[in-house]
């Protein structure tokens, strides 16, 4: 084994690193929410209901509570805690993933969402697939093309489009 290979199998992070860096992003998370609900009011209102605020503050206190137990959980140094979570190939694999999901959210303001779905389950087919190039573009259009259908002329919800809809009159 080359000393490249060997760099790139060595444990990357650990459970217990992953699980206490994602329950104080929650925390994070949980805290934002919360101190912008308890600026919209998290009473309840006679003759009037829920203000803005109280169902956003209660789910997240509930998701708060949850990361302060896996923060609890996840800061005892175990044995099982520092088990490998990742490695540098297993990162490269999940960036595989994650960056093209980003790219498919970006595109849609540009280019709207039926062409952006159509281009990233169409690349998802060819490149993680395998799948011939004439049998990922008959899928990712059809599902485009079905999609569109269901929501702009059956249901009638508008979803972000981008110049070919506005081409064809939508």
């Amino acid at each position: 084994m080359s000393s490249n290979e060997e760099a790139e199998e060595r444990p990357l992070v650990s459970h217990r690193t992953l699980d206490i860096a994602v329950a104080i992003f929650f925390l994070i998370v949980a805290a934002i929410v919360m101190t912008d609900s308890l600026r919209l009011g998290i009473s309840w209102k006679p003759n009037e209901g829920p203000q803005p605020g109280l169902f956003p503050f209660y789910i997240v206190m509930a998701m708060g509570i949850a990361s302060l137990i896996n923060l609890a959980h996840a800061l005892p140094d175990t044995a099982e805690g520092e088990k490998v979570a990742t490695t540098v190939p297993g990162i490269k694999r999940m960036a595989a993933i994650f960056v093209p999901a980003v790219v498919f959210v970006l595109a849609t303001n540009y280019i709207g969402i039926y062409v952006s779905a159509a281009i990233y389950i169409g690349a998802f087919m060819v490149f993680f697939g395998k799948f011939a190039v004439w049998k990922a573009l008959a899928v990712s259009l059809g599902i485009a093309i079905v999609n569109f259908m269901m929501f702009e002329v059956w249901f009638l919800v508008p979803l972000p489009k981008g110049p070919l809809e506005t081409a064809l009159g939508y």
